[in-house]
């Protein structure tokens, strides 16, 4: 199972998100898209996951600052307390088999982020 971690700037598209998922996944099938439990109603992110025919994984807080994050982002940790949140809810979704497939990348208008993880053996 693929998992797309997702952060996102408020204001930023669907488009936005696809673009990192892209960038990040290429073709691979995507089966869930993790995101921040406050952001797992929004509408960018309703519309991504239809995109891609996957489902919603809310990534709570605590869970995300519990993951060391290959990525140390200064504004990540100033505001979720995790060097990344694409990688964070990445690894969260995929649990403790998860393996990170590729770190965060970043979306061309630089509105979102995406890194992938799958379940596996560690």
């Amino acid at each position: 199972m693929m998992v797309a971690g997702i952060g996102f700037r408020d204001g930023a598209t669907v488009e936005a998100l696809q673009d990192a998922v892209r960038r990040a996944a290429g073709d691979s099938k995507i089966h869930c898209v993790a995101v921040p439990w406050d952001k797992a109603q929004d509408e960018v992110v309703t519309a991504l996951a239809v995109s891609l025919s996957a489902g919603i994984r809310p990534v709570f807080a605590s869970e995300m600052k519990a993951i060391q994050t290959p990525t140390q982002s200064a504004i990540a940790l100033r505001h979720r307390g995790t060097g990344s949140v694409a990688e964070a809810c990445a690894l969260a979704a995929a649990g403790q088999s998860g393996q990170l497939v590729t770190g965060r990348v970043i979306s061309g208008d630089r509105m979102a982020t995406c890194a992938t993880a799958t379940k596996g053996q560690r």
